[in-house]
């Protein structure tokens, strides 16, 4: 390059010319209903900088993550450790996908994946929780000989076009026909799961521990039941622990709370690479791997172009080292206690407050219609317009006034679902069971204005505006 010449490309110098651009180019380039909700709710934020479990905007402004980025960031955003190593694996240089050779990474990190599931032989390394469970529909298929799957109502296990096909929310299906023929049950109901497997047509049955909609947790021995019928019917337990697994629920995976739970395929993905690098994994039983790869001839019957790439592996492995070595899984088990504890201990509190539930950092607040005369009014004219906005107008205000970022659980639903880093510590437990308590003092009436009122009268309008 000369010293006139072209610069090449400069990252910093394009965010700083174009960066102020961010809402107006997504608008008009990539999902234009993504800007207005945003703008529409207020979430419309600008943040310069990230660092664990918080986020600042350019004013220096410090933001409280109980979110996760949808649950990616299990280690905290910009993980020293895990920045440390993608840097390193770059300057390694590597011969990285030749596709006819065996790097050394993707071996290391199935081994020390696997250490975590004893039971489990061989992984299979994707890009995404959507192709781990793929993966998954796919190797129960062919290893049973089996075509159909069945699933819980309910059930989020992505969105292409097989995992949409255990999808439980018509929501995401609506206009998606056809699908795969596959069966949903009501989760716990034992009596239909043995129903639908004695048609002896069923490969799998896929579930997550903890369902994400709504944070909803599989009844206690069933997953073990589930687990002795589909061995008697040469069917195969597939668990999703896609949001689940990793520590989230205080355990590496969810599935390990109940004993004697072993299942024959496990997908993971989300804070597998410390949110640095998409990458999945199904991990599985040597048999299962060894049908569908079965000779030569189908050594690629099923891969991915991007699969085990030395970025994806090095973040892994990072990841799990982190884990371990600053106990992560002990951490948030401990401090996923003491919030559910403490924002339990405030049901009795408020009558719009109706349960507080989970495990370890997964955890769902379910809001309910109240007893008293003049809030059961306000709660009629919200749900008359829209099941799910009263969960929005206290999303709205953690935000706005307390600068603290959660999501409602799913749609038409009154529950806030909290899945933060699991690096949050007692100070942050602290901030949030602050803030929730001032949002709900105002929601009752206690607080120094009806401004959440207010903004649920918006809301409403809104939603009765989209009908029209």
């Amino acid at each position: 390059m000369t010293a006139d010449g072209p610069q090449g490309f400069d990252l910093g110098k394009l965010l700083a010319e174009r960066g102020g651009e961010r809402y107006e180019l997504h608008a008009k380039y990539v999902n234009h209903q993504l800007p207005r909700m945003l703008h529409t709710i207020g979430f419309d934020k600008v943040y310069e900088r990230a660092e664990g479990a918080h986020f600042w905007d350019a004013d220096g402004n410090d933001y409280l993550d109980m979110l996760a980025g949808f649950g990616v960031m299990g280690v905290g955003r910009h993980h020293p450790v895990v920045r440390k190593a993608l840097h390193d694996v770059l300057d390694a240089q590597l011969a990285d996908l030749t596709r006819f050779d065996c790097q050394p990474l993707p071996g290391l990190f199935a081994e020390k994946l696997l250490s975590y599931a004893p039971h489990l032989d061989r992984v299979f390394f994707g890009n995404s929780g959507t192709e781990a469970v793929e993966t998954a529909l796919k190797f129960a298929r062919y290893a049973t000989g089996k075509t159909r799957i069945l699933y819980c109502t309910h059930a989020f296990h992505g969105l292409t076009t097989g995992s949409l096909s255990v999808n439980g929310e018509d929501g995401f299906r609506d206009g998606f026909a056809p699908l795969l023929p596959d069966t949903a049950i009501e989760m716990g109901d034992l009596a239909a799961l043995e129903r639908e497997l004695a048609r002896g047509d069923v490969a799998g049955f896929v579930v997550e521990p903890i369902q994400g909609k709504g944070v909803h947790e599989t009844p206690p021995g069933f997953l073990r039941a589930a687990q002795e019928l589909l061995r008697r019917h040469k069917a195969l337990l597939i668990a999703d622990e896609v949001q689940t697994g990793i520590g989230r629920t205080g355990d590496f995976f969810a599935y390990q709370h109940e004993e004697g739970v072993e299942p024959d395929l496990v997908c993971v993905a989300k804070s597998l690479s410390g949110g640095y690098v998409p990458v999945g994994a199904t991990l599985g039983k040597d048999w299962i791997f060894k049908k569908v790869y079965s000779s030569m001839d189908r050594v690629l019957v099923h891969s991915a172009s991007f699969g085990s790439n030395a970025q994806a592996m090095t973040a892994g492995l990072a990841v799990l080292s982190v884990m371990e070595d600053e106990q992560i899984i002990a951490r948030a088990r401990h401090t996923g206690d003491l919030l559910r504890g403490r924002l339990a201990a405030l049901v009795d509190k408020y009558e719009l407050l109706h349960e507080v539930r989970g495990r370890g950092l997964m955890i769902g607040i379910e809001f309910g219609k109240p007893k008293s005369l003049g809030l059961r009014s306000r709660w009629a004219m919200l749900q008359a317009a829209r099941k799910g906005l009263f969960a929005q107008m206290v999303v709205v205000p953690l935000l706005q006034k307390h600068r603290i970022l959660t999501q409602v659980s799913g749609d038409h639903l009154e529950v806030i679902k909290l899945i933060p880093p699991l690096v949050i510590d007692e100070a942050d437990v602290d901030r949030f069971v602050d803030a929730f308590t001032a949002v709900m003092d105002d929601a009752h009436g206690n607080g120094d204005s009806g401004l959440m009122w207010d903004f649920g009268r918006t809301l409403v309008k809104q939603a009765l505006s989209q009908r029209s």
